[in-house]
Formats: structure tokens, sequence, C-alpha cells
């Protein structure tokens, strides 16, 4: 669906990713894991478009993403980014809504409603749909965001950090429910700095260090404690709790 060929970034003349060779398998739930400054953010967002490539390419189908129309790649494409401004006196419903726009070209239909109704019921939203967003506290708003990326229902969908915020409870419903978009037949990858979760619910690791691909594989693949302690640069160890692989630093 989406793979990178000898990716290289840079911003501001410093480069953030380096030859990078890379594919978000399809129809799976991939997690994006590494270091503080690993490039994590900036991969997700150079695979959607939002970041300009020094070198090699991004493919999305098999064609150089950047040849795409951008109202064709809306529509089978969304990206959730860890800084989206909004303007503070829109309702969480007009909000979501707004995912709907590559769609419905600012004239919904009566289909387009019924998503945006069920994305609001899938993030737990009910009770907020018509609040302000400048009256909801960060972790609600975070998940009226994540509500407009589900409502846009592409073949893929990027999200960067979207537990951060989140209660239990919440982190949670998020997994959960990109675990149904996924068994949807959808491509979803997820940055996440808890490993556990990433090894609970993906079915496919990605980790960065310093700019570069340290490794890819299944969760059992990278999620092991000589691997994680060379990506840290700390001791790391796995257990298996009730078949759940736990990690823990010491």
């Amino acid at each position: 669906m989406i793979e990178t060929r000898n990716l290289t970034v840079a911003i501001d003349g410093a480069k953030i990713l380096h030859d990078i060779t890379l594919a978000l398998p399809k129809g799976k739930l991939t997690a994006i894991v590494g270091p503080n400054g690993a490039g994590k953010s900036t991969l997700l967002t150079t695979m959607g478009r939002l970041t300009p490539i020094r070198g090699g390419e991004v493919l999305f189908d098999g064609f150089p993403i950047g040849d795409i129309a951008t109202a064709a790649l809306a529509k089978r494409l969304s990206i959730f980014r860890q800084s989206t401004p909004v303007t503070p006196r829109l309702s969480v419903r007009d909000l979501i809504s707004f995912g709907r726009y590559p769609h419905s070209r600012g004239t919904m239909s009566g289909a387009d409603k019924v998503i945006v109704e069920q994305a609001i019921a899938r993030l737990d939203l009910w009770e907020f749909a018509d609040r302000y967003l400048d009256a909801l506290s960060g972790g609600q708003r975070q998940r009226a965001l994540l509500a407009m990326v589900l409502a846009q229902t592409g073949d893929v969908m990027l999200l960067d950090e979207p537990l951060n915020n989140l209660d239990i409870s919440h982190a949670r419903t998020v997994m959960r429910v990109a675990r149904e978009e996924v068994n949807m037949g959808r491509t979803v990858a997820v940055v996440i700095h808890d490993l556990t979760v990433a090894g609970a619910h993906c079915d496919h690791v990605i980790a960065l260090k310093n700019g570069r691909l340290h490794s890819a594989g299944t969760p059992e693949e990278v999620l092991n404690e000589e691997g994680l302690s060379d990506l840290y640069d700390t001791r790391v160890d796995v257990v298996e709790i009730d078949g759940r692989r736990i990690v823990m630093t010491v």
C-alpha cells in the first residue's frame, strides 16, 4: 500500500531520515516505535505527503505519491498529527464533518451524516458532540480530531501518537477502533511509545533509531529483549503474562 525506497528527509538543513526502505503491510496494523528524535513523526508525515522528500521516494499502490492528485489522495489517505490547529468556536460534530469534505465537497449527504454520527459513537463523543472545542479537555479534543480522521474513511490511516493525553480507557478505545478499521480491510500505522500496547494490538512493527531503520517485522521479531535494549540503549526486559508480551525497563 505505502512503501518508501531509499527515503531521505531533511528539515532546515538537518537530515532527519537516512536512506529508509520499508513498507506498510496492506490490511495490517503497524506500530512505529523508537527513541525520541528517531524520526517517527517525520516518517509518518512524509508518507502522508506533508513533509518534502530530499531523496528517494514514497510509493502509494506502486505510484509515486507526489504524482497522485490531491483530491484523489484525500479520499484514500487520512492522517492524524500531534498538533492540528483548529478553530476554538467550532463544535465537535462540525469538526468531525470536515473529515467528509474530500467526499462531500462541502455538501453533506445523508450517508455522510451517518458516517459522522458513527465516528462520534465509536470515539465515545456523544456527550460532547454539540460542545465547542474550547470547552473540552485536551484528551477530549484529541478524540474529536481522531474521529474526524476516522470519518474520512480512507484506505490508509496514519496516526501520530494518538494515545497522548488519553486515559487508559480511551487509549484502549482508540486501539480497538484501529483494529476494527484493519478488520474492514484498511491499512493503519500508528506512532506509539507504549511498547506493551504495540505488542498487544499490532501485527507489524517498524523501529527507527537516529533517523535510520533499525528493524522491522512481527512483534515477536522486533519487540524482544536484545533488539529493544539496542534500540533504546538501555536494558529492556520482556516477559509474557497470560499470553501478552509486557515490556519493562529496570
